[in-house]
């Protein structure tokens, strides 16, 4: 007898504009990707900034390695709640549960299977492959467990059946190399309720060095609403990007949501910056933007674009503030905002 899944019980993942009932963060905490006492008070200094900009709309709970609730209490806000668990990184996103809902008040997560992004030789996941089932339990919720290794920033979804996903983390080398598409569209309609799955081919191109995820969706392309979508532009031909963005938001244009509408797609341009002081491209991206109650956490650059992207997201979710937070810091570390976040709706 095959056990139920979320769908089958009528659990659907809402979409990130469903009101919270909280956001989830994760510390950063000493290991390798955080090199150093100068870069990990950086690092942290950049996670609190946002989990301080989030808890003046909606409660947050940030996750702590054990020990180290002293080390965090100097850098969040009061209004944070700290719990511990032992933690290897602090990207909540991809480590944390897929918050379902199934519209009578019912809560529940679908907890993929986490190995480092792929079982990437630098990561370490003893501890963060359990971390979903803590948030699970802190939230005193019901836990599915997927057999389908994946990351919460390789989906995307509008609450109304789509989901975005690509091809190379879903069926990429160390994640899911041996499922058909067919076989990973059918677990991600069990456990997150959507009927119709949107590939793209890839990421963006630095998402592909050593310390990328080898082609997150949540740098690339979002719903703002159902129906529409944003998608990274890249609109300088000097950075590979340039073609890349444009193959995306032709398929895009072309595609159809589980209800049957052709996408509207708004194009978000990239920040001016093209390459970083080792001259290798950035991925600096608006598409990874977080969306709380009543306001929208964007990341910034200190770049001209940043004001133009700010407009776009206004007009994009009206009746929603839209604060710029730097995110400098958080994608020298390897991600963004909608990375380090993840919202736990409210049933």
């Amino acid at each position: 007898m095959t056990s139920p899944t979320p769908a089958s019980l009528g659990f659907r993942m809402p979409a990130e504009w469903h009101p919270h009932e909280r956001t989830w963060m994760a510390f950063p905490t000493p290991n390798p990707t955080f090199d150093g006492a100068e870069q990990l008070d950086a690092a942290r200094r950049a996670w609190a900034e946002v989990a301080n900009t989030i808890v003046r709309h909606e409660p947050v709970t940030l996750v702590v390695n054990t020990g180290e609730t002293e080390a965090a209490r100097g850098y969040v806000s009061p209004e944070v709640e700290i719990v511990e668990r032992p933690l290897d990184d602090a990207w909540m996103r991809d480590i944390g549960p897929s918050f379902l809902i199934d519209g009578s008040g019912g809560l529940a997560a679908a907890d993929w299977v986490f190995n480092g992004w792929g079982a990437q030789s630098w990561a370490r996941w003893d501890n963060d492959q359990h971390i979903a089932e803590h948030v699970t339990e802190l939230a005193g919720v019901r836990r599915f467990a997927s057999r389908l290794i994946n990351e919460g920033g390789g989906i995307h979804v509008d609450g109304e059946g789509t989901v975005l996903v690509t091809d190379t983390v879903q069926l990429g080398e160390g994640r899911n190399a041996d499922w058909t598409r067919e076989q990973v569209e059918a677990e991600l309609h069990a456990h997150l309720g959507t009927t119709k799955a949107i590939w793209l081919p890839r990421g963006l191109t630095r998402d592909y060095d050593e310390f990328g995820t080898r082609g997150h969706i949540d740098i690339v392309a979002a719903f703002v609403r159902p129906g529409t979508v944003v998608v990274h532009s890249q609109p300088d031909p000097a950075h590979p990007d340039h073609a890349v963005c444009q193959g995306l938001a032709e398929i895009l244009r072309a595609a159809t949501d589980a209800q049957g509408r052709r996408l509207e797609v708004v194009e978000l341009p990239a920040p001016t910056v093209l390459f970083d002081e080792d001259g290798e491209p950035v991925d600096y991206s608006y598409i990874n933007h977080y969306v709380a109650n009543g306001v929208v956490v964007l990341c910034a650059f200190d770049d001209p674009r940043d004001q133009e992207a700010k407009a776009i997201l206004e007009k994009a979710y009206p009746g929603r503030t839209v604060e710029l937070v730097d995110a400098r810091e958080i994608f020298a570390n390897g991600g963004g905002i909608h990375c380090i976040t993840q919202q736990q709706p409210k049933a």
